[in-house]
């Protein structure tokens, strides 16, 4: 297990205690407990390609021969 040192001002780490005292636990075990979930957590690229892939799930009926004519996407008048 590796030790790490955090340099805080007064303030925040008086926040920061009075959150642990809440939860119950120590400043270091809070620490842990964020550190932990953040690298843990999926990154924004996971999250976004989850989420593409959700949604090409819910296209069902899409075909690439399924193309409006121009005139029809830009609402021109075909004369």
């Amino acid at each position: 297990m590796k030790n790490i040192t955090v340099s805080l001002d007064d303030e925040t780490h008086r926040r920061a205690r009075i959150k642990a005292a809440e939860l119950g636990v120590s400043v270091s075990a809070l620490v842990k407990r964020y550190l932990t979930e953040l690298g843990s957590s999926e990154n924004e690229f996971e999250r976004l390609k989850r989420e593409e892939l959700a949604l090409r799930d819910q296209i069902t009926a899409f075909s690439a021969a399924n193309r409006l004519p121009r005139d029809d996407i830009y609402e021109r008048d075909s004369r």
